[in-house]
């Protein structure tokens, strides 16, 4: 499982990966985690940085590598489950995060595009006052440019039928 940090989130777990590994051999282990705030509070989103699937929790309390990973999982968990796709949770992400490694961003693509999850999930939780839980499924079904268009939970279910772990 590779989970790649921003600057800001690494800075405030504590984590300073050195350079930027590959995408995982199971795109349903790659994972890309960033710090931002609304309205005075932070937030912790998490996106596959594959189909861009995205879970975001309470900053509160992360102050280390393994606090972020537990909070991290539990969201994404609580998401996946929340959408009906908790067996792709188990199978396929639960499976990989056995062995977690710290990595920098993967591309500016994957970077842009949380940016903009960001900025839809500040409008969610300060103007709308969406639970970050709620706005997760606003977010996964957002058609964004840089997976052609689909939505994430489309892309998710997609990478999902074609990973080896479900043949």
């Amino acid at each position: 499982m590779i989970i790649r940090l921003s600057q800001k989130l690494s800075k405030k777990v504590g984590e300073a990966p050195t350079g930027s590994l590959p995408l995982a051999p199971s795109p349903l282990a790659d994972w890309s985690g960033h710090l931002f705030t609304a309205d005075r509070t932070q937030y912790v989103i998490f996106t596959n940085t594959a189909s861009l699937y995205s879970a975001i929790f309470l900053g509160r309390g992360v102050t280390d590598g393994a606090r972020l990973i537990d909070r991290g999982f539990a969201a994404i968990r609580d998401v996946m489950v929340g959408d009906g796709l908790g067996w792709l949770y188990q199978r396929l992400v639960a499976s990989s995060a056995a062995s977690v490694r710290f990595s920098k961003s993967l591309n500016r693509s994957v970077t842009g595009s949380m940016n903009d999850l960001i900025n839809c999930a500040k409008i969610g939780l300060v103007e709308e006052g969406l639970s970050p839980y709620d706005i997760s499924f606003k977010l996964n079904d957002m058609p964004m440019s840089a997976i052609e268009y689909a939505n994430p939970r489309e892309s998710l279910v997609e990478l999902a039928a074609d990973a080896p772990e479900l043949a």
